[in-house]
């Protein structure tokens, strides 16, 4: 028996998409097989590591656990959306220059809950940071090349840390 299927419209990255999905269908996997947005990534799918995570209204939610018919009227932003066009986010310059990322699997869920987090609080102590990156796990780093690129783009977003030299340049 095939699964009922729901039309549903999703903002997502500033986009809206008309979709016709099977309505167990998490988020995740609507992101990933029906939108092409690959950059949020299947973890434990059991809402525990944060490598699903994606913006909703401006809030991290993990997508492996959400509904995407619940959330068609809401604003939603991957990692794919964080930058302007061709133009990364600060935090995205700042994980690549600390080597915040090794294998970069869980970077994606970092990426946006630390977004979440400067947008709320642009000048947060490092517990602040501890806290609030503390639902994403990584299995290769030791979090503190995390934790110092989340400070360096908060720094370069407030204008108190000079701009990557390729930006100064420009």
């Amino acid at each position: 028996m095939t699964a009922p299927k729901q039309r549903i419209t999703l903002n997502v990255n500033g986009d809206s998409y008309e979709l016709l999905v099977p309505v167990h269908k998490t988020l995740l996997e609507v992101l990933r097989e029906d939108l092409d947005l690959t950059g949020t990534k299947h973890g434990c799918e059991l809402g525990e590591c944060g490598a699903c995570a994606v913006l909703v209204d401006g809030e991290p939610i993990l997508s492996c656990l959400a509904l995407p018919i619940e959330l068609q009227e809401a604003e939603i932003v991957t990692v794919e959306g964080l930058g302007q066009g061709a133009r990364p986010h600060p935090l995205q310059v700042a994980f690549a220059e600390r080597g915040a990322a090794q294998c970069g699997y869980c970077t994606p869920g970092f990426l946006v809950t630390a977004k979440a987090l400067l947008d709320e609080d642009p000048a947060p102590s490092r517990e602040r940071i501890v806290e609030a990156l503390s639902g994403n796990l990584c299995r290769c780093t030791g979090y503190v090349k995390i934790f110092e690129a989340v400070e360096l783009a908060a720094a370069r977003m407030r204008g108190e840390a000079p701009a990557p030299a390729r930006e100064i340049q420009a």
